[in-house]
């Protein structure tokens, strides 16, 4: 009998393969693009975030809209992972070469921006499939546990990427700042990481709640719902708007925090030393993976998703409160902890409240929450913020500190939520809590 009735040892391996590869890609991409973008194409701060909030607002629609009910018509979670991996990456490097067409920087910039918007929403395909089948191949009281192993173990290809992305973004120092995106080679080593992280899925179930495992049970207890695509249990709407407010707090300034730490009146940091910054975060998330379930075992996903927040906004306020970049080392690392944590226990918590057979639509909702606050919040927010108190007079530092500080309210706002939904639905989440264990 398999010890935390987990799926064979030759499926994790594929899925961890699939994991680490795709974090190695984002790592690698996507930690420097916002700079590039910014000090490069010359971006405004707030324009910077349109490259994630256009193409995650396209995101979400499709998996709300069209892949997910696709994915619970069919229960098809495998093939939509292949193929939304093999779309987004022929397509990334058409990115790539449409926005070297435009003579003016600026809108190049939104080439990259309109060209990222239409990978997403073949991307989408992948998001959605890779959030079910997770659900369809674990029983509830291994999730977080699952999770964390693969947050670990995804830290690892985070790690190496954001390192080699620090070092090709100005080709070792060889040539200029942002040669790594304009020459094409960090578009070209994503879009071969991506087909080449395909393969490892051709060896997994398919998925889905008729191809379900032996040893996952064939019917789990959950929250009393009505049918229909808008038709979601209480409980589920009330934790779904508590994680709009935490993920939009911790992550509203993602895409900006670069931008802050290379300000020439700040840190002033260097590609090469950014990439030990956010790696220290990867460290983090590597550790706090491995220990995650054991965790879970003493702690219920309720307590660790308020531990979880409650780290996020210390990691905000060091940012905030840092003088020095040892202090900015150590927030990073609350910020790599408090991801494993609050991304482990909410998905754990999120699939109890969700009808198996409505995995692909629900966890799409879920999935909202998370990608649309890369973008949206940093667009609407933090961006903004910063630009508007610039313009008012105040130093770039003050202003980029004040978007850190709204990202922290709108955390303690997602936490005084999550408490209320705790107490509303107390009982009713307890008893599904306890039949889920069984």
């Amino acid at each position: 009998m398999k010890s935390a009735g987990e799926t064979s040892k030759k499926t994790f391996f594929c899925i961890s393969s699939f994991q680490v590869l795709a974090m190695f890609r984002r790592g690698l991409f996507y930690t420097y693009l916002s700079i590039y973008l910014r000090y490069f194409l010359g971006l405004t701060v707030t324009e910077t975030t349109l490259f994630a909030t256009i193409p995650m607002i396209l995101n979400i629609l499709f998996q709300t809209f069209v892949w997910g009910p696709i994915s619970d018509k069919f229960q098809k979670r495998r093939t939509l992972i292949i193929l939304g991996e093999t779309s987004a990456s022929i397509l990334t490097f058409f990115v790539w070469l449409f926005h070297t067409f435009p003579s003016n920087k600026n809108r190049a910039g939104y080439v990259v921006i309109i060209g990222l918007t239409i990978v997403e929403i073949f991307w989408s395909m992948s998001n959605v499939g890779w959030t079910a089948i997770i659900s369809d191949l674990y029983k509830v009281k291994y999730r977080i546990g699952i999770q964390g192993k693969l947050r670990s173990i995804g830290a690892i290809g985070n790690f190496i990427g954001v390192w080699i992305g620090g070092m090709a973004y100005d080709g070792m120092s060889k040539f200029y700042n942002g040669w790594g995106f304009y020459s094409g080679l960090l578009f070209f080593i994503a879009s071969g990481v991506m087909l080449i992280s395909t393969i490892p899925m051709f060896f997994i179930p398919e998925g889905g709640i008729e191809s379900k495992p032996k040893y996952v049970r064939k019917t789990e207890e959950i929250l009393p719902h009505n049918e229909g695509l808008f038709s979601y249990s209480k409980p589920f709407l009330i934790f779904i708007l508590a994680m709009v407010f935490i993920n939009f707090g911790r992550n509203s300034i993602a895409l900006i925090k670069p931008q802050y730490l290379t300000l020439g009146e700040g840190f002033n940091v260097s590609s090469s030393l950014l990439s030990y910054i956010v790696n220290v975060a990867s460290i983090a998330v590597f550790l706090m993976g491995l220990i995650i379930g054991k965790l879970s075992k003493r702690l219920t996903d309720k307590i660790l998703l308020l531990t979880g927040s409650l780290i996020a906004i210390l990691y905000l306020f060091g940012f905030i409160l840092a003088k020095s970049l040892t202090a900015i080392f150590v927030s990073n690392f609350l910020g790599g902890i408090s991801d494993v944590v609050i991304f482990s226990s909410s998905y754990s918590f999120a699939s109890k409240l969700i009808p198996p057979e409505h995995r692909g639509k629900q966890f799409a909702l879920f999935n909202a929450t998370f990608f649309l606050s890369w973008g949206v919040a940093g667009t609407f927010i933090a961006g903004p913020i910063v630009d508007l108190l610039v313009k008012a007079g105040r130093t770039q530092v003050f202003s980029y500190k004040m978007s850190f500080l709204s990202a922290a309210i709108l955390v303690l706002i997602g936490i005084l939520i999550l408490l209320y939904a705790y107490h509303r639905f107390s009982r009713t989440i307890s008893k599904l809590t306890i039949e889920n264990k069984k």
